[in-house]
């Protein structure tokens, strides 16, 4: 995991449409990066609807929302067209060893458990990312209801301390 206040990692990720996003590109406002396990299930889908919902506010703080998991481009651009998203999910595809990159570098790629089989997956993770790249805010282990709400506080507070 990357820690509050350290730098956080650059991505060059596609996304749904096939665009490229670099972290870079967004240095001048807020990165929100929420990581989560699977396109179209039900948690996953709830967060992405609160985002979308709230992606107004976010968009009027100057900060960008990228959803992140290790779908392929075309899983995200059906999960994006299906529920209206307005925001970009990034695809982390797998490398040769089976791990998305991009997941493992911010620690979100780790060991689950259901019905007792233990397996690699995304735990739901979001950062958000400060003007200039810095870590401002980690929220481990998210739980959905009022998550997307708890992000666009964070920065709301943040402009009023800054």
């Amino acid at each position: 995991m990357i820690e509050v206040g350290k730098k956080a990692p650059a991505f060059h990720l596609a996304d749904g449409d096939g665009e490229k996003h670099r972290l870079s590109s967004y240095a001048d406002g807020y990165v929100v990066l929420y990581f989560y396990p699977k396109d179209d299930t039900s948690g996953c889908t709830k967060e992405a609807c609160a985002f979308r919902d709230l992606h107004p506010e976010f968009s009027g703080l100057d900060a960008m929302v990228f959803g992140v998991s290790p779908d392929p481009v075309a899983s995200h651009a059906k999960f994006a067209a299906k529920y209206e998203l307005n925001f970009p999910l990034l695809a982390d595809e797998k490398d040769d060893k089976g791990t998305p990159p991009l997941c493992e570098k911010y620690g979100v790629w780790q060991e689950k458990s259901m019905y007792g089989k233990k397996y690699m997956g995304v735990v739901r993770t979001t950062y958000l990312i400060a003007p200039g790249g810095k870590v401002l805010q980690r929220w481990d282990k998210v739980k959905v209801p009022g998550h997307a709400e708890a992000v666009l506080a964070a920065i709301q507070e943040d402009q009023s301390n800054g």
